[in-house]
């Protein structure tokens, strides 16, 4: 057994975005992602096998989907399933802090 916390060990410098697993079972991942500031790069797109279930619980983020360009802005508290290949992108995340995703995939 272990006990952490979700809003510790965030490195001071941080280049790209933070990916860590938090869980990892048969067929379940879960993990917790730190950007700071970070976006998808242009024209990229995330096209996943698996569906995913984010959540921000510090921070502000912004999606876009490909398809009709739709976007959704998620505050703390905030949650979106996003299912298997729905192509996505992040095109915002806040400037005055961190944002700390919980993301499961399944």
């Amino acid at each position: 057994m272990q006990k952490t916390n979700i809003f510790t060990a965030i490195p001071e410098d941080l280049p790209e975005e933070l990916l860590q697993t938090l869980v990892k079972r048969d067929r379940i991942h879960i993990e917790r992602i730190v950007s700071r500031q970070h976006v998808t790069p242009e024209n990229q797109w995330y096209d996943q096998q698996n569906d995913e279930w984010v959540m921000i619980l510090q921070g502000q983020a912004i999606l876009e989907f490909e398809q009709d360009k739709q976007t959704f802005k998620l505050n703390s508290g905030d949650y979106c399933l996003i299912p298997a290949h729905c192509k996505h992108r992040v095109v915002w995340t806040a400037e005055d802090q961190d944002t700390v995703w919980l993301a499961v995939h399944f």
